[in-house]
């Protein structure tokens, strides 16, 4: 049976995803920084798998972050994506984290948010 294009990306995404979780927990001391890429936005959450419930968030979609920067899906907008989300990470008494890329390699825009989540005194 042949399969289209899409459903064996779509797989092959999703087996991506599993290997990657398998070995990443999030914890309320040390929650998970999922980055989530669209062709527009980038998207962070941070989550505590524990509980199961989102700690924080941010994206280059909201009003704070459309009035600092116009284009949205370039490095300079994922470092300063990354330090207002560890702005909020820091009011809410999170210093360490663990990192979780989802299915994208560690380069480009992931890797400049998060050393820019760095910078800002957040570990990894």
């Amino acid at each position: 049976m042949l399969k289209s294009k899409a459903e064996i990306k779509k797989v092959r995404k999703q087996r991506i995803r599993k290997r990657i979780r398998k070995k990443l927990k999030g914890t309320p001391e040390r929650p998970r920084v999922l980055v989530v890429k669209s062709n527009r936005y980038v998207y962070a959450q941070v989550i505590d798998d524990l509980a199961g419930r989102v700690i924080t968030s941010a994206s280059t979609l909201e009003k704070e972050f459309r009035e600092k920067v116009k284009n949205t899906k370039n490095k300079e907008a994922c470092a300063l994506l990354g330090s207002i989300l560890a702005k909020r990470l820091k009011e809410k008494n999170i210093n360490k984290i663990v990192f979780d890329r989802g299915i994208y390699p560690y380069h480009g825009r992931v890797k400049v948010l998060a050393e820019a989540l760095r910078a800002e005194g957040i570990s990894f």
